[in-house]
């Protein structure tokens, strides 16, 4: 491990900490899971022997997937330490990074890094985990809270790769740019976003879930045959074109007329294209066609850049036995 990778704590042992405490100790960082409930020795020893279990089960299991020699899970565990809210300032002292991550009640996270900011060197970094509650409703607590944002891990936080940034009011944008760097170091993707309820992935995320089981509701078809179809039809896609990539792929123009059709005929405005959508057709930016769209595309090879993208489409389904060629009729 080196010396010069920063300390990481994480305030609470859950399954959030666990998470987060694998990623890092995967990539090197010595790491601090600190039980922020006062707890007799006996449950803390309870809490930390399955804390630890887990950890090293879940790197047996990346392992097994190949991703580590199972030589090297013992020295990965043994970066990670569980320790008790009683040493809470001992543990943050160290810190360049903390981390909060207990359950999803505004009061509690405030007091818990109300605490945290009082023990960690006023030049640590704090920040929470939480998805759902906005920087700005918990950067009051936090003494010097130029130095707090949210940053949103998805579960498993140790395979997802995204990662998503929010900054507050307060927060010093070298703070953001020192985060993204230190989640780059270990092979995350960082995105950053404004102070917006539900962030990028759960926002958009909540939309689709619902409206799948919507047509579970409705009749439309079977759970069974709508997960099949997210999955070989939805999800191929989007892992090769963003949604907005994918908008302008076929041109603003499609959505715009698909979303009007698809309002009358369901009744809801729940279909409705965003009026972006329009300006961009005023303005000519359709996407592709006309070498922009929400993304600018001049001096692109358009070609060449289509190739690329079916390319990795193919790659893929070849990765998961579909890039199967069509059956030709030879008689």
């Amino acid at each position: 491990m080196s010396a010069g990778r920063p300390r990481i704590a994480c305030l609470g042992a859950g399954r959030m900490g666990r998470g987060i405490a694998v990623a890092f100790a995967y990539a090197g960082h010595a790491v601090t899971l600190v039980d922020v409930k006062a707890r007799p020795d006996e449950r803390f020893g309870l809490l930390k022997t399955e804390a630890v279990k887990e950890i090293s089960n879940t790197l047996a299991s990346l392992s097994r997937f190949g991703l580590l020699a199972e030589a090297d899970v013992e020295a990965i565990v043994a970066r990670v330490s569980v320790v008790p809210a009683a040493e809470m300032s001992a543990a943050l002292a160290g810190a360049v990074m903390v981390f909060e991550g207990v359950p999803e009640v505004v009061e509690l996270k405030r007091e818990v890094l109300a605490a945290a900011s009082k023990c960690a060197g006023a030049e640590a970094v704090i920040a929470s985990t939480t998805s759902t509650i906005l920087v700005d409703d918990l950067s009051g607590a936090v003494e010097h809270p130029e130095r707090f944002l949210n940053v949103h891990w998805l579960n498993p936080a140790y395979l997802i790769p995204l990662v998503e940034i929010s900054p507050g009011k307060a927060t010093d944008p070298a703070i953001t740019t020192q985060m993204k760097a230190l989640l780059e170091g270990i092979g995350k993707v960082p995105v950053v976003c404004a102070a917006s309820p539900g962030f990028i992935v759960p926002r958009i995320q909540a939309l689709a879930m619902n409206e799948a089981a919507r047509m579970v509701e409705e009749g439309v078809a079977s759970a069974e045959d709508i997960d099949k179809a997210v999955r070989y039809g939805f999800g191929f896609r989007y892992a090769v074109l963003g949604l907005l990539e994918f908008i302008d792929w076929g041109g603003g123009d499609i959505l715009y007329y698909a979303s009007r059709y698809l309002e009358g005929a369901l009744g809801s405005d729940r279909y409705r294209a965003p009026e972006v959508i329009s300006k961009n057709m005023r303005d000519g930016r359709i996407g592709l066609r006309t070498g922009a769209g929400f993304l600018d595309y001049s001096g692109l090879d358009v070609e060449a850049y289509r190739e690329r993208r079916l390319s990795d489409l193919v790659s893929l389904l070849r990765h998961v036995g579909l890039a199967r060629p069509p059956v030709l009729d030879r008689d």
